[in-house]
């Protein structure tokens, strides 16, 4: 992947959100249109389902904090330019990141409970 992917995470002027700012290079050209509707998809169902959200509406920081997504797909932000694409996505960075521990924990406890049981 050296070469094909870029990204920054900015903090902004709130206690808890941020934004994260992603390039790829793709292997075929893609629209907007497709990207979007790939990440929507992603966020209805499978296994990003409740982690990842899906938003049209233009977003700032302040609309993140207390998501308990890790991320929240900001549609209005992508762009393609050729097989150039560019996303950004928002999260709570601390609310996002207890839930995926309070996941964590529930699997872990699952696995650990089925092998006392064996």
């Amino acid at each position: 992947m050296q070469g094909k992917l870029d990204g920054i995470a900015m903090r902004v002027p709130i206690p808890d959100g941020s934004v994260t700012d992603f390039t790829g290079i793709m292997k075929k050209t893609p629209s907007v249109e497709a990207v979007n509707a790939a990440f929507k998809e992603a966020a209805r169902r499978g296994p990003l389902k409740n982690v990842l959200e899906y938003s049209e509406e233009p977003l700032v920081s302040a609309d993140i904090v207390g998501s308990p997504a890790s991320c929240t797909f900001d549609a209005g932000l992508t762009m393609t330019q050729g097989k150039l694409v560019k996303i950004c996505g928002w999260y709570d960075n601390e609310w996002g990141y207890s839930n995926r521990l309070i996941d964590l924990t529930q699997i872990v406890g699952t696995r650990k409970t089925k092998k006392a049981r064996r």
